[in-house]
């Protein structure tokens, strides 16, 4: 973490991990992609009226560091200066829940930020003035628990809805820079900002590093925990406390523990059902740390011992895990790598005495299969931007994530951790989350968090 910049009691109200100069790099690079006449603006997320901790959306915590509801930002091409907006102070409110960041502190909000003026939020309509090239974001906003097709998934459903079918905050937000500026062509921002985010900053880089630690901490732990008749969402408590604990502000995503016939559907969440002792368990679950996440993807067994097939399929998956990850480096594509990887492993495959034909046949399936470098993965799980057809940059945060299926046998396997492409090859993320079978059986033989406390669980 970075020292904060001011020793003003403002600082204790704003992140400390980017210093004001990469803000403004940031916006610096918007500036350059943006149309010379044009500017830019953004709506900060608005009060959910919850009791739960504000979180701000991506795209604008990313330009400035800013955890305010009802914050917008404006990015001016013409003069190159920002300016943000903030709500009225309010002492009743104040008086109840702490102090909020409000336009008085525009001294030392712009020396935190390196914005350039910070107003009262009705000057905003003032100051887009008669602008003539108006961008901002038409992507959803992803705020807390949230990424992009999460986002776009619900809105799909509200539209469906005879019963709802409003309009989304951004689109709202557009028809509103249409009533105010009806001559102003609009563009999106959204695919400014994606391609700025898929590449990580050296500061972005550490934040996540401290998220891999503590998502292989927590799932290193459920592994210890994890006893028949336990359920799911033990271990995710279990997770849960690990975060937490630790800083984090919970979960960056919803968990998945699946167990039994529950681990086929990938994105399972219900986390309802006890383990069984024949069951294995796969466990897909990070933090939220400072607006950064991971994610991984570990499978053991509740025995605590690995059945001849579960290790036969789940040792295969290991070892395609481990060549995909010698082989990602930059200046090469994701395509380049499967080949690679299916040069190494093709002989292996062909040549081992499978116990079921169909084991076969799903391991040669997952030589071609073309997305195991699955996402980007940042301040959203499912992060933006898009690095499958062109050739891996430094600073390109993504989830290495081998996957298998059965289906005639409702057979699924995986194993995931968050990499980040370096100058000369690739960091995991996640490595101290135990992915040898032996390491896995190992730890499992350890006292975890639940055993020294039984009398906590009703």
């Amino acid at each position: 973490m970075t020292t904060p910049i001011s020793a003003s009691p403002t600082a204790d109200y704003y992140q400390t991990d980017f210093a004001a100069s990469e803000f403004c790099d940031r916006r610096s690079r918007v500036y350059d992609a943006m149309k010379p006449d044009a500017i830019g603006v953004l709506r900060g997320m608005p009060a959910s009226g919850a009791f739960d901790l504000f979180r701000q959306h991506n795209d604008f915590y990313y330009l400035c560091g800013l955890e305010v509801p009802h914050a917008y930002l404006l990015l001016d091409g013409r003069t190159r200066q920002t300016t943000l907006y903030l709500p009225p102070r309010d002492p009743h409110h104040e008086r109840s829940e702490g102090r909020t960041l409000s336009a008085d502190d525009a001294p030392a909000l712009c020396q935190l930020s390196g914005v350039d003026h910070v107003q009262p939020l009705p000057a905003l309509e003032h100051d887009l003035g008669q602008a003539v090239h108006v961008y901002t974001p038409r992507s959803p906003a992803e705020a807390y628990l949230a990424c992009r097709d999460t986002l776009q998934h619900a809105r799909r459903m509200i539209e469906a809805d005879p019963w709802d079918g409003g309009p989304s905050l951004e689109t709202r937000f557009e028809n509103r820079l249409k009533e105010l500026l009806p001559s102003a062509r609009i563009s999106d921002l959204s695919p400014i900002l994606d391609a700025l985010r898929l590449v990580k900053s050296a500061t972005e880089v550490a934040v996540m590093r401290i998220a891999g630690k503590l998502t292989a901490l927590a799932v290193t732990e459920a592994m210890r925990c994890t006893r028949p008749g336990l359920y799911e969402y033990q271990l995710a408590a279990v997770a849960d406390y690990c975060f937490q604990v630790n800083g984090a502000r919970g979960g960056g995503y919803r968990p998945i523990v699946a167990s039994g016939d529950n681990i086929w559907n990938p994105h399972y969440y219900r986390n309802d059902a006890a383990v069984g002792a024949s069951d294995w368990v796969l466990m897909d679950y990070a933090p939220d740390v400072r607006n950064y996440t991971s994610d991984i993807g570990r499978m053991w067994p509740v025995s605590g011992s690995y059945t001849p097939w579960q290790r036969e399929l789940y040792g295969f998956m290991v070892d395609y895990h481990k060549v995909l990850l010698s082989l990602i480096r930059p200046g090469v594509t994701a395509a380049m790598i499967y080949r690679e990887a299916d040069q190494q492993l093709r002989p292996r495959v062909e040549n081992t005495t499978w116990s079921r034909p169909s084991f076969r046949k799903a391991a040669l399936e997952v030589l071609v299969y073309n997305r195991h470098l699955t996402h980007p993965v940042g301040m959203a799980v499912h992060d933006v931007g898009d690095y499958h057809e062109e050739p891996l940059r430094p600073g390109i945060v993504l989830a290495l994530d081998p996957q298998l299926w059965i289906p005639d046998e409702k057979i699924y396997v995986r194993v995931e951790d968050t990499v980040v492409v370096t100058e000369t090859g690739v960091e995991n993320l996640t490595a101290d989350a135990p992915l040898e079978l032996v390491d896995v059986e190992r730890v499992m033989q350890e006292p975890g968090l639940l055993a020294a406390r039984p009398d906590l669980l009703l």
